[in-house]
């Protein structure tokens, strides 16, 4: 099981990423430094906690997106195997010029 964290740091975390998703990346430290300038969190524990939990949520995006185009690139590569497949019986029964 993982840390449990409260209210605060999910819903403070989700917000500073939908207002500022440049702003925040994969590195905790960057982050960090990125949660100083946007917001004026009021304790060192909270804002590192923050700045955790954004970027768990960063790299859980990044791992979707990359999961999500590696289906698409699958399913093309499937769609033009089927298509080949189809293309090369047809092209099959044609009689040569000869």
């Amino acid at each position: 099981m993982g840390k449990v964290r409260t209210k605060v740091v999910k819903r403070t975390a989700k917000e500073m990423l939908e207002r500022f998703p440049d702003k925040f990346g994969p590195d905790f430290e960057v982050n960090k430094q990125a949660l100083i300038e946007v917001a004026d969190i009021p304790s060192k524990r909270l804002r590192n906690r923050i700045a955790g939990y954004i970027t768990r949520l960063v790299k859980q995006r990044m791992r979707l997106e990359k999961q999500l185009a590696m289906r698409q690139e699958i399913s093309l590569t499937e769609e033009e195997e089927y298509i080949r497949k189809i293309e090369g019986s047809t092209g099959k029964e044609e009689p040569s010029g000869e």
